[in-house]
């Protein structure tokens, strides 16, 4: 078997695009001026700003004094909160709803306002992955001051009913975020048809560069400034603009909603392949919902095996993958969203998770399948779990 390079990672980041970077080059050497300058370099970086953001805004159907650019997804997630929260404060309203599984962007976020004084509705999810309306319904009160659930989940893929969640927070006035970072290129968003009032964007997920990303806040909603001293995203968050990377990220987004439905064809099709493939190996699930999921996203669990030692064995084998166990950040905890389908810890820590974009090759999938189960078949060899498990089951090796 010859060994090639998979990147099947675009989950956490991807690489920038050849449309993104050329936009960009220039404004590190040439046009590098201030946007707050009045001579001609000046304005015309202020000129390509507004261009950026205007791609931004067509997008996802916003107007472009909607959006406002800031460092990515994270920064966007924690700005919508805290800012919707201390609105509430001040009209005495101090209770948050989300979800059990949603990104540590938005679950730091809350945790760090319930130490000062807020309560915070953590919405269970079905074991494929999914919130229920009724639950989200039923979980609204009068001091709700926010609501706040990601269009499309990161690790699983599951594709959450955005349009009603935020149809019935219309009908209660209550403030509706979603965190659409996945989302973005693979999903249609309109954020006038789906009547959310803010969203967060991240640009390194769509081939433009870390450190970019984006808030769409709805027009009418007031949120205090995130970043004071200066007059740049209308005095909202100061600073001078990261220019290069404001503009790489216009064009990406452009590309990343460009022929989509013929985009979400391809990378399915490819995706189930994945899917199908690897659910041969015995004893193992697919993580979230079969339908209601993002076109490039496969999570499956893989009993008998740890998580890290699968991706390391994939990484020898030139694959770029990530795991249900969050060994990159030294900590030998299971997925929070693993769990949260009610998966075990063993099961949990032996998870897979491929992510895969409309640059994968067919030649990249028949790889991937190759290669797996290989190294599942390794693995479980000198696994004493696994070893353990059969015995006790019944399982034949």
């Amino acid at each position: 078997m010859e060994k090639r390079f998979v990147y099947a990672d675009n989950a956490a980041t991807t690489k920038v695009s050849d449309r993104a970077f050329k936009a960009a080059l220039p404004y590190f050497q040439e046009q590098y001026g201030n946007a707050s300058s009045i001579y001609m370099i000046g304005q015309n970086s202020a000129k390509v700003i507004l261009k950026a953001r205007e791609q931004v805004a067509n997008a996802i159907g916003a107007k472009i004094n909607e959006i406002y650019f800031t460092s990515g997804g994270s920064e966007s997630d924690n700005w919508a909160i805290k800012g919707m929260a201390e609105n509430g404060e001040r009209r005495g309203k101090k209770h948050i709803i989300t979800s059990c599984f949603e990104h540590h962007a938005v679950l730091h976020t809350c945790q760090y306002l319930e130490k000062r004084g807020f309560e915070v509705t953590y919405l269970p999810v079905s074991d494929k992955g999914l919130i229920s309306v009724e639950d989200f319904k039923n979980a609204l009160r009068d001091d709700t001051c926010l609501a706040t659930i990601m269009l499309a989940n990161n690790e699983i893929g599951t594709i959450q009913p955005i349009e009603e969640f935020a149809a019935i927070c219309k009908e209660r006035k209550i403030p509706f975020h979603t965190d659409a970072v996945q989302a973005i290129g693979v999903v249609p968003i309109d954020v006038k048809a789906m009547r959310v009032d803010m969203l967060s964007l991240s640009g390194h997920k769509i081939h433009a560069p870390k450190g970019i990303g984006a808030l769409y806040i709805r027009g009418g909603i007031m949120i205090p400034n995130l970043i004071h001293g200066g007059a740049q995203e209308r005095s909202k968050r100061a600073g001078t603009e990261n220019l290069p990377s404001i503009v790489a990220f216009g064009e990406a987004i452009t590309a990343a909603v460009e022929n989509m439905p013929e985009k979400i064809a391809k990378i399915s099709v490819m995706r189930d392949k994945l899917i199908n493939g690897i659910l041969k190996i015995k004893e193992t699930r697919l993580n979230g919902d079969a339908d209601k999921r993002l076109c490039g996203n496969v999570n499956i669990s893989i009993r008998g095996i740890e998580g890290e030692s699968l991706l390391l064995s994939l990484d020898i084998m030139g694959i770029c993958a990530s795991s249900g166990s969050a060994c990159t950040s030294g900590s030998l905890d299971p997925s929070h969203v693993l769990l949260a389908l009610g998966l075990p810890h063993e099961i949990a820590h032996g998870s897979l998770r491929l992510s895969i974009s409309n640059e994968t090759t067919d030649e990249d999938v028949d790889y991937i399948l190759e290669c797996v189960p290989q190294v599942v078949k390794k693995l479980r060899a000198m696994s004493p779990l696994w070893e353990r498990i059969c015995k006790e089951e019944g399982i034949s090796d």
